[in-house]
């Protein structure tokens, strides 16, 4: 017995031992979704100084942990979860994403962030999963479609620039273009010698993330520049857990659509019937000459990206992108390599952040002249070449050879546009470095406050040469002989940024407080040498020349304050002030100020709804301005070396001459004064979101290049504050997540905006008249007119028949003067568009991912310049020579352009339906192993479009008047994205 009590006592003792055992568990975190392995999941013992995190495999092991313990899995953007050990040697978790958390989406703002809940400002932040998918290689293509108020047009030229606009733009003749800021740096929106685009040097696999600040309450902390709005672009971070990301895709293209225009045979049946005198000017061939011009295309688009933790201290991103990318016309290609580089170290228990991007681009470009007119009108009946022929066996119209064996060109004769293309070598190339360095420092005496030092650079280095051979018809000439071109061109562009701000954030109970005040220094510099055409033998003595810019310094003092209380009512204060050395010393600074208000009502409207998750109310008001006119510094008296016009020669010997410059005196800033209204709802634990805002802005003492008196100064144009004009508009957006099951997911956006802009004064009333050159004309066929919109066409009213026919030359005697003339002219509709839509698509289900993306364009007008001075039968001869005609000329039979081309038959509806792209992806995950993952994708690009317009494409970029553009072409996309 005494044994038994012995052993009894013995086990009492133990027992809290076998409790509190210590034990070593491993295990794996897991995505519950997609059943992949979370790397970095932070991992905690409750109670006891023990964490860890998960591998790359998402794998963890702990020791010293206790049976009864409890042990806390967290991860960003996922659902907390806890559990107890027990006896579990090997665990396997499984984390859920947080809805709630994921809507804590923050945004970018002006020297700062902020979370999208709490923003008062009009602001739209999209991320990677958010940017459009396809062949899009420029950065600006990411949103097209995918924000209301915003547009961006671009032509079909490969790497070209883009027409990119918010809210319409708040300028008539001044820059309409957003600031564009990378990683806190502004850029300068001028394209580079040698570039296709300003924008074309960074690559969209480096993007994270892009926020849309388009009222005056987000944008005014940028003051001078934030007239026209603010695209913030943050490029991709460094990841303290290794990471590989390669992507490549191809893209096959081809031409959609050409301006319908006769045939050969039907080009030769119309000369028979009207120009029967004609017929022995006619050649045997058959050539469809702007299929001639282009070509089906090839694009190879690649990027490699490494993420990690470098020496375990340095969080980086690497990334390494290849571009290969044809155009459809002959010869028209755009290569790009890039490398981008992030890292973002903390150091001092996170007391020091460091930020350092970095980006290189090597851009080269083999550029072509715009043939699409001359293929229009060439006669379909010549061949392309013709055997022994001069100018390399292509076919041209000469005189016939002369005394000195030369065959002198046709001086009115269209040339080929195929050598065109084909003789000319026109290449540029762009180095371009940019980036910035931040440092972040939290006071270890006073954690509320930080100092931020951000220090930018920009530099580009571009050449061109443009080579014509003398065989080209398209070449200068002498008495129409062709002599070639040989032009070089090569120019630097800098940036250089200091910004220097503290920011002071403090909660004080129920009050949460930041404050934000700071300097911002900017400098500009430009310089250019130019050759000349050296071929040319009058280039004046002066070439080649080197020309050093002005340079253009801006410096600013902001501050800003945001006051949340009791994360309810919402105020945000801000002030810039900005000096910019474009005006003279008595005008040279502008005050821009800005306040935004919220209220987040649902609390106290809708407590106890189900239905609302969210309701928020924004009001704010703000002053931006504008100061970007291509002439910088117009103020100070200059002189320049006049070229070899303007010379005096004393013997043989000439002595070039300094010319004064023209002065602009007592120019100031442009300002915009804007209003915004909005409410933000959200339904249903948020799985539907939107966005209701309604604005009005108005631009007053316009930069204006406008006509002065005659002797008043060294030229009879020069910018001055003339006028002002006003713009209106409300955006609506929808966001749903309409069905998300274990297996399905779908997600649909939706936006629509309308704007209305008004020009609401000019100089003592007067209009400005615009289009010189519309449709080959003398006459100008756009108006700016008080009351009206910009570039409103300005044309005749069309009278028609019993039949509802066109009547050549008749149009309505709107003075009623029987004498048509310049009276008699309307205002007949405008470019702007009534609405814009946009709607994208994106679901998933098991391994299989399917999106499109939808845009539509309702009540814009397009002038069709191609008809309206091509499309009549006298346009079929010129000079002596045949010129093909749209057919459109069958509809109207109209004889004589000079009688018709000023007609508001010639202005279309150019209302439009775009599929933008459509992309179907199969993701293979664990392949290879359990950290590979494969997408095989393909799709299509510009895939459809629905309109009435009868012209080549109705998205143009020349403010509604179409000469005829590059056109977009259609590709296949095939596509593999490999992570590991």
């Amino acid at each position: 017995m005494k044994r038994i009590k012995t052993k009894f006592l013995l086990l009492l003792l133990l027992l809290p031992f076998c409790v509190f055992a210590q034990n070593t568990i491993s295990g794996v975190v897991l995505e519950k979704s997609t059943k992949q392995p979370i790397p970095g999941v932070n991992i905690k013992v409750a109670g006891a100084n023990i964490s860890t995190s998960t591998d790359f495999d998402g794998k963890f092991q702990l020791s010293g942990v206790k049976a009864d313990s409890k042990i806390t899995f967290s991860f960003t953007g996922y659902v907390n979860q806890t559990i107890t050990v027990g006896g579990q040697k090997n665990i396997s978790v499984s984390l859920e994403e947080d809805t709630n958390q994921l809507k804590e989406v923050v945004v970018q703002v002006g020297y700062g962030s902020v979370k999208k809940k709490d923003a008062t400002g009009s602001v739209t932040a999209l991320t990677t999963k958010d940017f459009n998918k396809g062949n899009n290689i420029t950065t600006e293509n990411l949103l097209n479609g995918r924000v209301a108020g915003l547009t961006v047009n671009s032509t079909g030229a490969p790497g070209s620039s883009s027409q990119i606009r918010i809210r319409g733009g708040s300028s008539l003749f001044a820059s309409n273009d957003p600031l564009i800021v990378i990683d806190g740096l502004p850029l300068d929106n001028a394209t580079n010698t040698g570039s296709s685009s300003f924008l074309a040097s960074l690559n969209p696999a480096t993007v994270e993330s892009i926020t849309v600040l388009k009222d005056a309450s987000a944008s005014a902390i940028y003051g001078s520049r934030a007239s026209n709005g603010v695209i913030i672009i943050t490029t991709k971070k460094g990841s303290k857990t290794l990471s590989v990301d390669y992507n490549v895709q191809y893209a096959a293209g081809t031409l959609t659509k050409t301006v319908d225009v006769f045939s050969a045979d039907e080009f030769r049946s119309v000369i028979a019937d009207r120009r029967s005198d004609d017929l022995s000017k006619l050649g045997t061939a058959n050539t469809d000459w702007q299929r001639a011009i282009y070509r089906n295309t090839g694009t190879v688009d690649q990027s490699l990206a490494v993420r990690g933790n470098l020496f375990n201290v340095i969080p980086t991103s690497l990334t390494l992108g290849n571009t290969d990318q044809q155009g459809l016309r002959l010869t028209n290609e755009f290569k790009r390599n890039t490398v981008g580089l992030v890292m973002n170290p903390a150091f001092l228990d996170n007391h020091l952040k460091l930020r350092l991007s970095a980006n290189y681009t090597d851009e080269k470009n083999r550029f072509t002249d715009a043939v699409e007119g001359a293929a229009i009108g060439f006669d379909p009946t010549q061949p392309i070449k013709v055997e022994g022929a001069p100018y390399g066996g292509y076919f041209e119209y000469t005189t016939g050879i002369d005394a000195n064996g030369n065959y002198p060109l046709v001086s009115t004769a269209a040339r080929n546009p195929v050598s065109q293309l084909l003789n000319t070598n026109d290449r540029g190339t762009n180095d371009r470095i940019f980036g910035n360095f931040e440092i972040d420092y939290k006071f270890h005496f006073l954690p509320a406050l930080r100092a931020v030092i951000n220090v930018g650079y920009d530099e580009s280095n571009g050449d061109r040469r443009r080579l014509v051979g003398a065989d080209a018809g398209s070449a200068p000439s002498n008495n129409n002989i062709p002599y070639g071109t040989n032009e070089y061109t090569e120019a630097t562009r800098k940036n250089k940024l200091l910004d220097t701000y503290l920011v002071y954030n403090k909660t004080f109970n129920s009050l949460n407080f930041e404050a934000t005040g700071g300097y911002s220094y900017q400098k500009f510099q430009s310089s250019r040498f130019e050759t000349g055409n050296i071929l040319n033998p009058d280039l004046p003595s002066t070439f080649p020349e080197t020309t050093l810019d002005t340079d253009v310094v801006l410096i600013g003092f902001f501050a800003r304050t945001n006051l949340n209380f009791r994360d309810k009512y919402l105020l945000t204060l801000s002030y810039r002030r900005d000096g910019s050395s474009r005006f003279e010393e008595a005008n040279r600074w502008g005050n821009f100020p800005s306040a935004a208000f919220a209220w987040k009502i649902k609390e106290d409207f809708f407590k106890e709804s189900t239905t609302f998750s969210d309701l928020k109310l924004r009001l704010s008001y703000g002053i931006t301005g504008q100061q970007d006119i291509p002439e910088p510094n117009g103020y100070l008296q200059k002189y320049q070396v006049g070229g070899g016009n303007s010379e005096y020669y004393f013997g043989a010997s000439p002595v070039p001459v300094a010319l004064p410059s023209k002065r602009t005196n007592d120019l100031k800033w442009e300002e915009t004064t804007s209003y915004n209204a909005g409410l933000d709802f959200g339904f249903f634990e948020n799985r539907l979101t939107a966005g209701l805002d309604v604005y009005y802005k108005e631009s007053k003492d316009l930069l204006v290049n406008a006509a002065i008196s005659d002797g008043s100064n060294f030229s009879n144009r020069v910018y001055q504050n003339v006028g002002s004009f006003t713009t209106k508009g409300v955006e609506f957006t929808v966001n749903a997540n309409a069905i998300k099951t274990e297996n399905f997911n779908w997600n649909m956006n939706f936006n629509m905006s309308k704007f209305e802009r008004r020009i609401k004064n000019l100089v003592n009333g007067t209009d400005i008249f615009l289009g010189d050159n519309i449709a080959g004309t003398g006459t100008p066929g756009q108006i700016f007119r008080e009351g009206f919109t910009p570039y409103s066409f300005y044309v005749y009213k069309q009278l028609y028949n019993n039949e509802g026919k066109p009547i050549e030359g008749a149009f309505a005697d709107l003075n009623g003067d029987n004498i048509k003339n310049d009276s008699d002219k309307y205002i007949y509709n405008n470019p702007d568009p009534d609405f814009t839509l946009g709607f994208a698509s994106n679901m998933n289900y098991k391994k299989f991912d399917f999106s499109f993306n939808l845009r539509a364009s309702i009540g814009n007008r397009i002038f069709n310049a191609v008809d309206a001075s091509r499309a009549q039968y006298d346009a079929m001869e010129n000079g002596g020579v045949l010129s093909n005609i749209p057919s459109q000329v069958l509809e109207t039979n109209f004889q004589t352009t000079s009688n018709v081309v000023l007609s508001d038959l010639y202005i279309e509806n150019a209302s439009f339906l775009k599929l933008d792209n459509i992309t179907l992806g199969y993701t293979l995950n664990n392949w290879v192993n359990s950290k590979a993952s494969l997408r095989i994708s393909t799709g299509m690009q510009n895939v459809f479009v629905l309109t009435k317009y009868t012209g080549l494409d109705p998205e143009i970029t020349n403010n509604g008047v179409d000469k005829t553009i590059y056109p977009r072409q259609r590709s296949i996309l095939f596509g593999l994205n490999l992570k590991f």
